[in-house]
């Protein structure tokens, strides 16, 4: 079990592999008053005070969410004021030393769907095929990127938050399409984004049926190459915690196991790694447990080369006043709805503080454990990935054990050019762990 103890990278030779970085920390922006739902009363003096808070826990970016219905009401319409609005944050965000990522099609938030009008009921339409639709999301990203090309601070566009959600189940009404309907969707959505500010940091972002469902059209070949990084979102309540306890192995490096499994299928040795969406759901993770749980991931990501940041969900806690999210959402922040700091809070604080200013090179993880999904492209055995599956597992078995992991696809774990580029000396198989 994690102690609480950070233990900074020991001094070393610069080995070979991995270029050093300097990591990135920030929180996912959710507003103390009235949560995403700010949009529809902006008051820029409350944003202010919410910056004012997460900067003040040293952190240095912050992801923000844009809701798509009222950003694009109507096709056609991409509301002037909304899109000045978004560029007031980016403003204010920078007055405070903060950089901002923001997110285009919301899409899917803490559970509840934001689509626009347009896009169903009497104008269903997919999401993801139909020609005037996906025209209109172009254009709504190129507006949105467009907006904030000129501005220092701006990161870049994430095409959306977990859009996959949309394209299979348990989603309740999906928009089902095929592997190659996906990809061509993900280029051009990442295409409308680079033409709107070019040489950001555009990319893509899934919710973990990429890397875990067998048939899910959006997959981890598709997460690991598309865009300028690997976005990760790592939640333990999808079966991890109530699995292995909120201190097993499993849990504490569930983060880590998913970007060690991304760089497995990734055609960059060193594509960098976002760890985009992490965070301490009660009661899996007990409010009095949180800090020990934000500590150890944390210090697990930390042992991963290539990470180039993390992003905790969320800044602040949702509301009591706001009726019928899922009992965890209310609890998730880093700070209180009145912006005190929580522990969980503290803890980020505290090893943001740490890694200022330093690179980042862990040492090289040269033992692999090799993954048989099928093949990379289409991965139909995806779910020995996920909870429970025997490459979990095994992968989970040896972390325990003290082992530092790599991932390695079985069809190129007798690949000697492609093992060298990751300084992985040795391969282990599934059927080789206790």
């Amino acid at each position: 079990m994690y102690d609480g103890t950070v233990v900074a990278p020991p001094a070393q030779a610069a080995p070979p592999g991995p270029p050093a970085r300097r990591v990135r920390f920030g929180a996912n922006y959710t507003p103390s008053r009235g949560w995403f739902h700010h949009w529809l009363d902006f008051d820029l003096d409350e944003v202010g005070a919410d910056l004012d808070s997460i900067a003040a826990l040293g952190l240095d970016h912050v992801r923000v969410f844009p809701l798509w219905p009222l950003f694009q009401p109507n096709r056609s319409l991409i509301r002037p004021r909304a899109v000045e609005q978004l560029v007031a944050l980016a403003d204010a965000a920078a007055e405070r030393g903060l950089d901002v990522a923001v997110d285009g099609l919301q899409g899917h938030l803490s559970s509840f769907d934001f689509l626009p009008a347009w896009t169903g009921t009497w104008h269903r339409r997919s999401l993801f095929t139909d020609p005037d639709v996906v025209a209109g999301q172009e254009e709504y990203l190129r507006t949105l990127a467009a907006a904030l090309a000129d501005r220092p601070n701006f990161l870049g566009l994430t095409v959306g938050n977990e859009v996959n959600q949309f394209s299979d189940a348990p989603h309740p009404d999906p928009d089902r399409i095929t592997r190659e309907q996906a990809g061509r969707w993900l280029q051009r959505m990442l295409a409308a984004c680079e033409q709107g500010a070019p040489g950001r940091f555009h990319l893509h972002a899934a919710y973990d049926a990429a890397w875990y469902r067998d048939g899910h059209p959006f997959t981890a070949a598709q997460a690991a190459r598309l865009g300028a990084a690997t976005a990760v979102h790592a939640w333990v309540f999808n079966g991890t915690a109530q699995r292995y306890g909120r201190t097993g192995t499993a849990t504490e490096q569930h983060a880590a196991y998913l970007i060690e499994l991304s760089k497995a299928f990734a055609a960059d040795p060193h594509r960098p790694v976002w760890l985009q969406e992490v965070g301490a759901p009660a009661p899996l993770i007990p409010p009095e447990h949180a800090a020990a749980f934000t500590g150890a991931t944390l210090a697990a990501v930390l042992d991963c080369a290539d990470l180039w940041g993390v992003t905790w969900w969320c800044s602040h806690d949702v509301s009591r006043e706001l009726a019928d999210f899922p009992e965890l959402e209310y609890g998730l922040g880093l700070l209180t709805n009145d912006r005190r700091t929580k522990p969980a809070g503290a803890a980020v604080a505290r090893i943001a503080a740490q890694w200022r200013g330093r690179e980042h090179r862990p040492p090289v993880r040269a033992t692999a454990l090799a993954v048989d999904v099928g093949g990379a492209e289409d991965a139909p055995r995806r779910s020995v990935c996920a909870p429970g599956g025997a490459f979990f597992e095994a992968w989970a078995a040896l972390a325990a054990a003290g082992a530092r992991p790599a991932v390695v696809l079985a069809e190129r774990a007798e690949d000697p050019a492609h093992l060298s580029s990751r300084g992985i000396t040795e391969v282990v198989r599934v059927h080789d762990v206790a």
